[in-house]
């Protein structure tokens, strides 16, 4: 019996084992299996884990490019706010106006009616015949037919002043419609600019201090590129001025009078005179913060600065970028002297002024300031010589 069960216990072993490594085997795989998949996917999600930094800064020039361009939606819907509330203003005072010249026609009304009243409705022969006055009644009737005749008057009146009423609470309520209108302009204009600006500020907040200072080092260079291009400027102006008043000392010649005829003829309006009035206040707005939709005096946009800074030269500019390169006369790039605007993109969403040698002082962008800038450092769009 024992010889029977000594080889069905080695059968049972050997199948529990065969079992085991059945099952061993089978982890083994799927662990490899998995080890595998993880493997391959490390990788592609890696891949895809975040832009390049020169992709994130791409991406955020435009956003603030773009948050600049709302903020001059921003400000033109805000003007429109502000002059339609001037307009519902001075309306709702006028609708005040004649309803209080309504109310006293209907008082004259009123008194006439309560007239009537107290002499209860009855017909001139009635009253003749019932009272012991003849002569009186017919002093009485005279009164009565001059108060007719007042009477008409009265309800014309009235009857003009409550058409005059109507009309003017009709076009009241017509404005306060326009100026709802533009007040939510003017908060999704708003609403646009804060996202822009929340998406770029998300972005830089996601880089490494390693990309943050590489980011740096790359604004940094395009900087000091513009720098270079605003030297070469410089110079240039520098050898044209120099040509110009040798060809002057030499009798002039044809392009050379005609420079000095520009030069001249700006100088005779005194536009160098406000120019300097102008830089001089530029200068002075230095380091003050970037906000976008101010005018001063604690900070500015972009566009609140020249409109300030013109102001003390006696010449209103328009609130946005978009009507202050329609003022004055447009200038070439080779022409540009200080006191100038200009303007950058596209889409004319940002101006600066010019100071000559190829900078401009300019409200630069959120999170930075009035500051000098090479005019290079942005694609420019035109300039403009304000009258």
């Amino acid at each position: 019996m024992a010889s029977h069960r000594k080889p069905r216990t080695r059968i049972l072993q050997s199948a529990t084992g065969r079992r085991g490594a059945v099952g061993v085997t089978t982890a083994a795989l799927a662990s490899v299996t998995l080890l595998s998949q993880s493997a391959s996917a490390t990788p592609s999600d890696d891949s895809e884990e975040k832009p390049s930094l020169e992709e994130v800064k791409k991406k955020v020039d435009g956003l603030y490019q773009q948050a600049g361009a709302e903020t001059q939606k921003y400000n033109a819907a805000k003007e429109r706010s502000e002059r339609q509330r001037e307009k519902v203003d001075g309306l709702l005072d006028r609708v005040a106006k004649r309803t209080d010249k309504l109310n006293d026609a209907r008082r004259v009304l009123g008194n006439y009616a309560a007239a009537q009243y107290r002499t209860g409705g009855m017909s001139e022969t009635a009253t003749l015949l019932l009272t012991k006055d003849p002569q009186g009644f017919f002093k009485q009737s005279h009164l009565m037919d001059r108060m007719t005749s007042q009477q008409k008057d009265a309800v014309t009146e009235f009857q003009q002043r409550q058409k005059s009423a109507n009309t003017q609470r009709a076009e009241a309520t017509e404005q306060l419609e326009s100026l709802d209108t533009a007040q939510r302009s003017l908060k999704e204009r708003k609403q646009n600019v804060q996202s822009k600006l929340s998406e770029a500020r998300e972005l830089l907040s996601e880089l490494t201090a390693q990309e943050k200072a590489r980011l740096a080092q790359i604004e940094k260079e395009k900087r000091a590129e513009a720098q270079r291009k605003a030297k070469e400027r410089a110079e240039a102006e520098r050898r044209k001025a120099a040509q110009e008043q040798q060809n002057e000392g030499s009798g002039g010649s044809e392009s050379g009078s005609g420079s000095s005829q520009g030069d001249s003829g700006s100088s005779s309006d005194g536009y160098a005179a406000k120019a300097e009035k102008v830089l001089s206040y530029a200068e002075q707005q230095l380091g003050k913060p970037y906000v976008w939709g101010a005018t001063g005096p604690n900070s500015y946009d972009c566009s609140g600065l020249p409109q300030e800074a013109w102001k003390t030269a006696g010449i209103s500019l328009p609130r946005t970028t978009y009507d202050q390169v329609k003022v004055g006369t447009q200038v070439a790039k080779s022409e540009m002297r200080p006191g100038d605007l200009i303007f950058f993109y596209d889409d004319v969403s940002h101006v600066g002024i010019y100071v000559g040698d190829g900078r401009m002082i300019h409200a630069s962008k959120p999170g930075d300031d009035v500051k000098y800038e090479a005019i290079d450092y942005m694609p420019f769009h035109s300039a403009v010589r304000p009258a």
